[in-house]
């Protein structure tokens, strides 16, 4: 056997064990599909489902198959094996219903073992709103939202073809004095296929408990027997319901070309989600000279209930020296009714 024959078995060994892991988790998701129901809205967490960095969201979000970005940490973690040294990034996202998600990430070579390490930084807010009584009537107090999550990773390369990451995650949710709180791992492997310029990427993603809410807000005194007396008043909680992580299992497909001064990137991602039906992404990138760059893309094609769909973007890179550059992205999305979502990035590599 051949080791580009070895490479492809490990490759599809690895792809079907990731498989076989996240499709008995979502046989609920595959009778709601079979039903022609979808599960969106069904999760805690959902802002994990948020893609970060503006360049792969103009590119559709087809982005598992990518190499060598800081923010494959969410995409797929074993694609951060391609950062040549200190990387870091940020994200600004203005996203629907006046919220804002911003990403930060950074990440630092082990060189002595041929592996990388990074962190990762995700939150959401939602601005302060009045409080409410039951009635509708204003209390004078006010309150916000916010998520956010903390990641760690590692990738490591297997080979020179395959490389292999993890992420663990810790998350929390909070609105007003309750919160949730979980954790959650990611996984990924990455493959340098032997056509010159195409690349193979699975992941992961989510894969972890349910979280549920709590507070001092659940907890209140009550008279068990309001009519009778001699029935004191007793302490009593609410419970609330428990949701799933929107795990996310990706598939996809990179193919980089250069003609001359021009290189070109065509990818495709297939996923299956918990959160919602199957989908796929589609994107490409035109760069010039390896310093501007355009992009377009469309989302989640044949999903059930399909709300956003065309992306497109920009991109500038300013090289420092030979292999430090930084680069700024933009990227426009199309969520139809809801509105349209604005992208701003900056990545470093150092």
């Amino acid at each position: 056997m051949t080791k580009q024959h070895l490479f492809l078995s490990v490759f599809a060994t690895l792809l079907y064990g990731l498989g076989a892991l996240i499709l008995p988790l979502n046989a609920e998701g595959q009778i709601s599909f079979v039903r022609n129901v979808s599960n969106k809205g069904t999760v805690a967490a959902p802002f994990l489902e948020l893609g970060v960095n503006a360049r792969a969201e103009a590119m559709g979000g087809a982005y598992v198959a990518q190499y060598g970005n800081v923010d494959m940490m969410y995409w797929n973690p074993a694609g951060l094996m391609g950062v040549d040294g200190i990387g870091l990034s940020f994200s600004n996202i203005e996203w629907l219903a006046e919220t804002s998600f911003q990403y930060a990430a950074a990440t630092v070579p082990l060189y002595s073992i041929n592996s990388m390490l990074g962190v990762s930084f995700t939150t959401l807010g939602v601005p302060q709103q009045e409080v409410r009584d039951y009635d509708g009537s204003l209390t004078g107090e006010r309150y916000d939202a916010r998520d956010f999550a903390l990641g760690l990773t590692f990738a490591t390369a297997l080979t020179e073809k395959i490389s292999v990451g993890g992420s663990a995650k810790y998350i929390h949710q909070r609105i007003w004095s309750e919160k949730a709180i979980g954790l959650a791992l990611d996984f990924g492997i990455h493959y340098q296929t032997p056509v010159e310029g195409l690349s193979m990427g699975t992941s992961l993603s989510n894969f972890g408990g349910n979280m549920s809410m709590e507070g001092k807000n659940l907890k209140e005194i009550i008279d068990p027997d309001p009519i009778n007396q001699g029935v004191n008043d007793i302490p009593v909680s609410y419970e609330t319901m428990d949701y799933p992580l929107p795990q996310l299992f990706r598939f996809g497909l990179a193919y980089q070309k250069e003609f001359g001064e021009i290189q070109t990137i065509t990818a495709v991602d297939v996923m299956h989600p918990t959160a919602s039906t199957e989908s796929i992404n589609l994107g490409t990138e035109l760069g010039f000279k390896n310093l501007l760059f355009l992009r377009a893309g469309y989302q989640n094609l044949f999903e059930r209930g399909q709300v956003n769909g065309l992306t497109l973007g920009a991109g500038v890179l300013a090289r420092i020296q030979s292999k430090q550059h930084i680069q700024f992205d933009y990227a426009w999305s199309d969520w139809g009714r809801l509105g349209r979502a604005h992208r701003v990035s900056m990545s470093i590599q150092l």
